[in-house]
């Protein structure tokens, strides 16, 4: 009676054990594709965030890059969090953006449906432009290089002018200038605007106050204004250095299967 016992004891074991290694569940599901793609730019800096995934095994995200959107992606980070910091890249460059995530399984999704690109470029701060009736020679903005200059270079974008108690910054007649109103940054305005550009060549300057400029040689321009006196004006800049794109700060996410490179830029007529 023992001997069959223990026999039968066995079987049962044996069979338990079986049971637990059909039941063993393998995780092959992996998480959705993120949403909500958006990019902001700098200077040399592009920032990718989106919203963030809810699967409760949510292991984090990896993120792909592409100069071209219908070329090849590849992985430049894995974060955790729902953004993330490209540094370095280079001023005047189109950068696709992509982002995947994964579980702690490492089971990952396909790319995001949409991506976002973004074309970084130059902005310095606290600018000290004279007044041109006052100091000529150093009245005037050039943002292809980034310097300070006479009001009547061939190459001066702006030129600051105080006149009968009023604040002005004028441009040439191939050059557009057009108030955007009062912001809380130099960051606020995203995008140059299709119409509304001053008939008068000029725009009365508050503090506060951004502005945009369509130059001569189509290119796209920012400035904030930090303080005003009849001598000078300080300000804070951005300059779009890649011709015809009037982005300045900012990008959602576009579906990576109709975006086409050179949409949204424009030609001076």
């Amino acid at each position: 009676m023992k001997t069959l016992y223990i026999i039968g004891t066995a079987i049962l074991l044996i069979t338990a054990i079986g049971c637990d290694e059909r039941l063993t569940f393998i995780d092959l599901t992996p998480p959705a594709p993120p949403q909500g793609l958006y990019t902001t730019t700098g200077d040399n800096v592009v920032g990718v965030s989106w919203v963030s995934n809810t699967e409760h095994d949510l292991a984090g995200y990896n993120v792909y890059v592409s100069e071209d959107p219908a070329g090849r992606f590849e992985l430049i980070a894995t974060t955790r969090q729902n953004y993330f910091a490209d540094i370095g890249v280079r001023n005047g460059t189109t950068y696709y953006y992509a982002v995947s995530a994964f579980d702690h399984t490492g089971n990952e999704s396909r790319l995001s449906d949409e991506i976002a690109y973004e074309t970084p470029r130059p902005e310095g701060y606290n600018v000290v432009l004279r007044n041109f009736r006052v100091s000529p020679d150093h009245s005037g903005y050039d943002f292809s290089t980034y310097s300070v200059g006479p009001y009547n270079d061939n190459y001066t974008d702006i030129f600051y002018e105080y006149y009968n108690g009023e604040y002005y910054m004028d441009v040439w007649e191939d050059t557009d200038i057009q108030d955007m109103g009062y912001t809380n940054s130099l960051y606020t305005i995203g995008e140059a605007p299709d119409a509304g550009w001053s008939p008068t060549k000029d725009v009365r300057l508050i503090v506060g106050h951004t502005y945009v400029v369509w130059t001569w040689d189509n290119h796209y321009a920012k400035f904030r204004v930090v303080s005003l006196s009849p001598s000078q004006i300080m300000m804070d800049w951005a300059y779009q250095t890649q011709t015809g794109n009037p982005r300045l700060k900012h990008s959602v996410g576009l579906d990576r299967n109709t975006l086409k490179p050179g949409n949204g830029f424009r030609n001076r007529q």
